[in-house]
């Protein structure tokens, strides 16, 4: 493929977009393909000679679109959903077409650059002080990483990366057990091990870590000989939407010497909306939060905001700078390679550049307010049926139900029928032991009328099933 060629088949792309985007609530949200099924319709081997891009095209629509599920569905109500806003997939091709790679300052000064102010915008938006600085990372995932090692580093004086961690001591992290699976894997990464990884109960109707228990454990594990180095927090955690106590959780952090991580993955996008942020009182005393603007905020995956009280402290515990990768710049410049696990980078910035200018703050604040009003509403028309019970409260837009005394079979079942059905997407989780069905908005596109049918899908599919 030529340029022109290139060109001819980007408006044919642009314009299938626009058709797919305007009719994808003619489409079930959930791929409707058995395992395999995709699988069968490839070759086994790849072509020797190059084929003509209408075909590609072609086998494009005909055997790759029938396996994907439509994430930007406005019914999409299972998983916090991957927002792709016409702004940022418009940002993401024109960084698609220059393809520079971000490492380094002088290897695209603009990127660097306007990461540099994104961050600010984007604390600016969420009310921090001025004191943190930010990067964009991948996901929330390699941010906790980078705090856990950071963690891990500052607790063993910097000797973890040059010793190893055989011979030291145990290295122990902190959190409650509403915590997303990436912490786990995180700890698992880092080196510093499932056992170490304290998960301590919660209480109240939030499900915040019980601090009682964080001290207990803090002071039990210094009598044993392990080394207390971070405390994980959570606002909005994936399950039912669990908020820990910041502030009482700063004061045991402070107290104790230990570095704090805010996971705010899901939550944070919200904070933009000021009656919103008491979920995260006590936020600006964390060293280390990360939330995804590629989550609620419209910006594409991947883009993952990661804020810094002191980013020396992840510097020194990532930065390497054999000498190819010293640029002899200026010494005031940011290599933003030394703020993250990979060494590529990628020009997240210019994403988040589109979006905050096309549809302004004030305009990302009008979606928040109306996805959690719309979700807050229809969990109060659940609330009134006499056959379903409301088993965690709304966090924001997400909340959770079950039918009247049903089996957790009985749960799944229903769940499983839903997304057969199409119409919408939900998933399951667990509260209190029991099974539930979760139901989240934040899909940047829907309207008050897709509510209106999740309730009529719901409803009647479980009412047809007993």
């Amino acid at each position: 493929m030529n340029w022109d060629e290139f060109a001819d088949w980007s408006r044919t792309a642009a314009d299938w977009g626009r058709d797919y985007h305007k009719t994808i609530r003619d489409n079930p949200v959930r791929a409707q393909v058995k395992p395999g099924d995709i699988l069968s319709r490839l070759p086994a081997a790849p072509p020797e000679t190059g084929e003509d891009m209408q075909a590609v095209w072609d086998d494009f629509r005909r055997d790759v679109m029938p396996g994907i599920t439509h994430w930007q569905h406005p019914r999409f109500f299972a998983y916090f959903n991957s927002n792709a806003s016409p702004a940022s997939v418009l940002a993401e091709f024109l960084s698609s077409i220059v393809a520079p790679q971000c490492m380094l300052w002088q290897t695209s000064p603009a990127a660097t650059e306007m990461e540099t102010r994104m961050m600010e915008w984007l604390a600016q938006g969420l009310g921090l002080s001025d004191s943190y600085s930010g990067v964009i990372q991948d996901s929330a995932s390699s941010a906790t990483l980078a705090a856990v090692l950071t963690m891990r580093e500052r607790a063993l004086e910097w000797s973890g990366n040059t010793e190893g961690l055989a011979g030291q001591k145990p290295v122990r992290v902190y959190c409650s057990d509403q915590v997303h699976s990436s912490i786990d894997r995180a700890i698992w990464v880092s080196g510093v091990g499932q056992k170490n990884l304290v998960k301590l109960p919660t209480k109240g109707v939030r499900k915040a870590l019980d601090v009682d228990a964080l001290r207990a454990a803090i002071k039990a594990d210094r009598a044993a000989g392990y080394l207390p180095a971070g405390l994980i927090g959570v606002t909005g955690a994936t399950g039912m939407g669990a908020c820990d106590d910041l502030d009482a959780l700063a004061n045991v952090a402070e107290a104790e010497g230990l570095y704090t991580h805010l996971d705010a993955a899901w939550a944070g996008t919200a904070m933009i909306c000021p009656e919103f942020r008491t979920l995260w009182t006590g936020a600006d005393r964390f060293d280390s939060i990360v939330f995804n603007p590629h989550k609620w905020l419209g910006a594409q995956f991947d883009c993952s905001a990661h804020f810094l009280r002191d980013p020396d402290l992840l510097r020194q515990t990532l930065a390497i700078r054999p000498e190819y990768l010293r640029t002899h710049a200026e010494s005031d410049v940011i290599d933003y390679s030394e703020w993250s696990v990979p060494l590529g980078r990628r020009f997240r910035a210019l994403k988040l550049w589109f979006v905050m200018r096309i549809y302004g703050m004030e305009g990302l604040r009008s979606r928040i307010r109306n996805h959690v009003a719309w979700s807050q509403a229809l969990c109060e028309r659940m609330r009134a049926e006499p056959d379903f019970e409301i088993t965690s409260e709304p966090v924001l837009s997400l909340w959770s139900f079950r039918p009247k005394g049903a089996t957790d079979d009985q749960t799944q079942a229903l769940v499983d029928a839903i997304n057969d059905d199409g119409r919408i997407y939900l998933t399951q989780g667990m509260v209190d032991g029991r099974k539930v069905i979760r139901f989240q908005a934040g899909q940047f596109d829907c309207a008050a009328e897709d509510f209106d049918t999740a309730f009529d899908t719901i409803t009647t599919i479980a009412r047809n099933l007993t």
